[in-house]
């Protein structure tokens, strides 16, 4: 017989998003600062240029500015820097007060907090881009969110997103080197609330595969900023071959991309 638990871990429905608004308040007031407190004991610095390049920027269309962007959990801002020449407005949407900048790359900054219903604190069709990496699988309340990129988006606006697809091992438990709520989120999940959402998928790539971590003691710097390793990766997680459980529980299962990138736009 199933237990409850057993359909969030098959990955048939997504741990949080379900919740009622006292239980996502709760999560939202644990969740805040807690990236923070991480990156600042291991000193942070940021380790994905190559990878947000490759499955995301290099995507988009070259010979147009993306006036309003806005940076969903983008910390300091590093991984705007691609765009920040096409850009008259940087925006972002950042939970921690300890992560804060004034500029990026010589471009003003300015900083906005989410509210624990997900609903943005912006106007409708507000922005040309929205950069989200890595983020929402901290959130409760995913379709809520993915349904605000929607809203706030102009027409032929583009979204690019990453985030892991696989549970991050049992979120009701410690777990080291993680924040006490985030878990990934299946991967038909968040491709059925994309398409929900309204969105035409422009490119949907796995990337991250679980043992190209190993790399980091044979490289300088951070194996995503590399994009040699990062062409690497690309080609192993798109072969037909890994395990796509949610939930692994054995080292075969393990052996797979632990993430997807996407770019999606909004329909004119």
């Amino acid at each position: 017989m199933r237990t409850d638990m057993e359909k969030y871990f098959s990955g048939e429905k997504l741990w949080g998003d379900d919740f009622s608004p006292s239980q996502i308040e709760e999560w939202f007031a644990s969740e805040a600062e807690g990236y923070f407190n991480l990156t600042q004991a291991g000193n942070y610095s940021y380790g994905y240029h190559a990878l947000n390049m490759r499955h995301g920027y290099s995507l988009l269309p070259k010979n147009i500015r993306f006036n309003r962007v806005l940076g969903v959990g983008s910390a300091y801002g590093d991984e705007l820097e691609p765009v920040i020449n096409r850009s008259d407005s940087i925006t972002i949407l950042e939970p921690s007060d300890g992560f804060q900048s004034t500029m990026i790359k010589g471009v003003p900054v300015s900083y906005e907090k989410p509210v624990p219903s997900g609903i943005a604190p912006f106007a409708s069709n507000s922005f040309d881009l929205i950069t989200c990496f890595g983020v929402i699988h901290h959130i409760p309340n995913v379709s809520t969110v993915i349904n605000e990129f929607y809203r706030i988006l102009n027409p032929e606006g583009y979204l690019i997103l990453r985030e892991p697809v696989i549970s991050m091992g049992d979120w009701r438990k410690p777990r080291a080197g993680l924040t006490k709520n985030e878990r990934g989120i299946p991967s038909n999940f968040l491709r059925t609330a994309i398409l929900k959402a309204g969105f035409s998928i422009i490119s949907e790539r796995n990337c991250m595969f679980s043992l190209m971590s190993r790399f980091r003691y044979f490289v300088s710097g951070a194996v995503y900023n590399n994009s040699i390793l990062t062409a690497l990766d690309h080609f192993i997680s798109s072969l037909p071959l890994w395990s796509t459980t949610y939930h692994p529980r054995n080292a075969l299962q393990k052996l797979r991309p632990t993430a997807v990138f996407y770019v999606v736009q909004k329909p004119a």
